[in-house]
């Protein structure tokens, strides 16, 4: 069974900087796109950053320059930089990734189970 296992995240003031990381566990064959996305309460789900399996990224308008992706393939993790950290960046923020596994024919897109970045003025 494929697991995506987030961490890091928490609480940061504003122009602050904070990493979160999201690593792929299970009986995984490959890996295609890995990404994150954000949601606050009563809103739509908004990506944020995703990254190619050769490191190809981009990224979402309101964290462009702010924010930097990066994955280890090897490790099967996905990383998140968050720079110049604004209060509009408050949100949960999810994992995601294309995965194909041993047994399947075809990939699939899996979701880690949310981390909380809070951003205080």
């Amino acid at each position: 069974q494929v697991q995506l296992v987030e961490s890091g995240g928490g609480l940061v003031q504003s122009g602050g900087s904070l990493s979160i990381s999201c690593a792929a566990t299970g009986s995984i064959w490959g890996i295609n796109a890995m990404g994150w996305y954000r949601q606050v309460p009563g809103k739509q789900r908004e990506m944020v950053a995703l990254i190619g399996s050769h490191g190809t990224a981009k990224y979402g308008d309101s964290v462009e320059g702010r924010f930097t992706i990066s994955r280890d393939n090897a490790k099967k993790t996905v990383y998140l930089q968050m720079n110049s950290l604004k209060p509009e960046d408050t949100a949960a923020y999810y994992c995601t990734a294309q995965i194909e596994t041993m047994d399947a024919d075809r990939p699939d897109t899996y979701w880690g189970q949310g981390t909380q970045v809070t951003v205080s003025s």
